[in-house]
């Protein structure tokens, strides 16, 4: 009875327990640097961003889509973000000469990636294209604006106003928080709530779980899937407007294979690829193993293009024993 528990235990909980698993098994590998505030930080401010396109695609995945875009979208957000953010004495800028507030960048940004996630969300829910064909053929469309938009250029000097706002952190010299982890827990919060306790939540499961029931059930199925690429789309609009803060520039190389990032930490948080199964908790922590991972590699001195391997294996053993479960529930 006690083994029975135990593997329930770590069936429900398996996103925690891998994630307590790594944090101990890197502890001692690094004599417990990565306990450490400094490093936890330094993680922190390297997944913020990515942790917006993860809640994104994970509410994707909870209605049983997909969406290869993202790299390229998060790319183009932060490219037209960075273009209202430059100096405009800058004489590469894209508006020389024209200074633009603040919000400006921030909300070029996030309106970018909302059309991008409406389009999807056409293409999804009335146009009846199959996820993958439809965000496949959207990412290179993203790619292609982003290249006109900047005329592949490196879209870079920054004012220093917008990059504070990823770059700059709050608290005292002796422990201070970045605001790009105030951000996530944000964000964290409000997707929570609208998963848990809206009823356009409830349907997102819902459709994931059986969209044929849920339709029978009078969920309007279209509208909602319109409505998750869309929020989507503006989660990835962060993630640009972050991301370019952040780094202070932002070219045709921003991005790149977020897609992957994104997907398989969602993944190994558990959100089934089957659809209807996921939380915004698990999402979050995936994220976080997956950098997790590849701060150990670094710190191991192991080659960084081996991450890339892991990423792709982490992701086909996360979907096999994902549909192994789903096969016993079924």
């Amino acid at each position: 009875m006690k083994v029975t528990n135990v593997k329930a235990f770590l069936s429900k909980y398996t996103t925690f327990v891998t994630f307590a698993v790594l944090v101990f098994l890197l502890s001692v590998l690094t004599k417990g640097q990565v306990l450490s505030w400094p490093s936890a930080k330094t993680l922190i401010i390297a997944e913020a961003v990515r942790a917006f396109a993860a809640l994104g695609v994970g509410m994707i995945i909870v209605t049983k889509g997909i969406d290869l875009s993202i790299g390229y979208v998060v790319c183009l957000c932060a490219s037209v973000a960075a273009s209202f953010a430059q100096i405009s004495t800058y004489e590469s800028a894209l508006y020389f000469g024209h200074s633009f507030p603040l919000f400006m960048p921030i909300i070029t940004g996030i309106i970018a990636g909302g059309i991008f996630g409406l389009f999807n969300g056409v293409l999804v829910a009335y146009g009846k294209l199959p996820p993958f064909i439809a965000t496949l053929g959207t990412m290179s469309i993203a790619r292609g604006c982003q290249l006109i938009y900047t005329k592949a250029a490196v879209v870079g000097s920054l004012t220093s106003e917008f990059k504070s706002l990823a770059q700059n952190s709050i608290g005292s010299a002796a422990f201070s928080f970045p605001y790009l982890g105030i951000y996530v827990v944000i964000i964290t919060i409000v997707v929570w709530i609208l998963l848990k306790h809206t009823k356009q939540g409830t349907n997102f499961y819902a459709i994931g779980g059986n969209a044929q029931a849920a339709r029978v059930s009078g969920i309007n199925v279209e509208r909602n899937l319109l409505c998750v690429y869309f929020y989507a789309g503006l989660l990835y609009g962060c993630a640009g407007v972050l991301l370019a803060g952040r780094l202070g520039l932002a070219n045709a190389l921003t991005a790149n294979g977020m897609e992957l990032d994104a997907i398989a930490a969602v993944t190994v948080g558990g959100v089934s690829q089957n659809g209807g199964v996921g939380t915004v908790g698990g999402m979050i922590i995936g994220v976080f193993t997956m950098g997790l991972i590849n701060y150990g590699m670094s710190f191991l001195s192991i080659d960084s293009y081996y991450q890339l391997l892991v990423k792709g294996a982490i992701i086909i053993v996360a979907v096999y024993f994902d549909m192994k479960k789903y096969a016993k529930r079924a």
